[in-house]
């Protein structure tokens, strides 16, 4: 199987999670930035990730993904509902942090941006929903305060280690989208559980390129 992904993706990251948790056997096929024309050709969508089965067929949406791969290797990990209070946490702080996130994506050191006209691309499309990035990297003094408020709330959440449910594949491309964000700092619990999860599902952490 393949997995068309970027490697920035918090979306990308959630099939990833799964694929690594299994230790299942998949191609990843980065894409680059700018290149609509290969996920048009597999699903007639732009978006990404993109499992492409055994047999040529291609399922696009992440948590069809994360689900299918479940299913399709047993046993499954799956078993409990979502952890309700994580799910509400990551919504929450993805919405907080995006416009710190965002623009350091675009500065990464990322497969899909390895070009200057991908990194362009990235940053152009980027820039229509955030306005100018250069602009928002100045703001991050006064951005930093409330995701740091909302990472200290998360500690107690994680206090005791979560069984694993889908909560975490909301909750972990979070947290490593973050880990990019230099200035931010993550409380003993939280930290634990992103280095067990980053070992665990193969997904790596982002603090190596913080800015």
């Amino acid at each position: 199987m393949k997995l068309y992904i970027y490697e920035h993706c918090p979306f990308c990251s959630r099939a990833r999670m799964m694929a690594g948790l299994k230790n299942i056997p998949v191609e990843l096929c980065v894409v680059m930035e700018g290149d609509s024309e290969t996920p048009l050709r597999l699903t007639g969508k732009k978006g990404l990730p993109i499992l492409q089965k055994d047999d040529g067929t291609c399922m696009p949406e992440s948590l069809d993904i994360v689900h299918y791969l479940d299913d399709t290797y047993p046993p499954r990990l799956l078993t409990s509902p979502a952890n309700e209070a994580l799910m509400a946490w990551s919504k929450q702080t993805w919405s907080l942090g995006l416009k710190l996130i965002v623009p350091r994506f675009t500065r990464g050191k990322f497969a899909e941006v390895a070009t200057d006209a991908a990194r362009q691309a990235f940053i152009t499309r980027e820039e229509q929903h955030f306005g100018n990035l250069d602009a928002l990297m100045a703001q991050t003094e006064a951005l930093l305060p409330p995701v740091q408020a909302q990472l200290n709330t998360l500690e107690p959440l994680l206090a005791s280690p979560p069984a694993l449910t889908e909560a975490d594949f909301h909750l972990y491309p979070v947290l490593r989208s973050l880990s990019i964000v230099k200035g931010l700092s993550f409380s003993p619990h939280t930290l634990r559980y992103m280095q067990d999860m980053a070992q665990k599902s193969r997904v790596p952490l982002l603090a190596d390129q913080a800015q």
